[in-house]
């Protein structure tokens, strides 16, 4: 069963590790090297907060929602 996965961050999680390195964690859901970040919510950044999009290959789609906006 096909499952929806909101993500309401367009912007990745920066994690210090203790030697210094910085690991940046996708956020968007986008990006095809999970749990990384591979630039890919930058396609996120014109998106309108209060709506729903699905990404499809390099496809986004507006959906209209019968469940309300948090």
């Amino acid at each position: 069963m096909p499952r929806l996965v909101r993500h309401d961050r367009n912007v990745p999680y920066q994690v210090k590790a203790s030697n210094g390195e910085v690991f940046y964690i996708c956020a968007c859901g986008l990006s095809k090297n999970k749990p990384f970040c591979d630039g890919s919510h930058k396609r996120t950044q014109d998106e309108s907060p209060t709506e729903l999009y699905v990404y499809e290959n390099e496809n986004r789609v507006k959906i209209s929602t019968f469940y309300p906006q948090h």
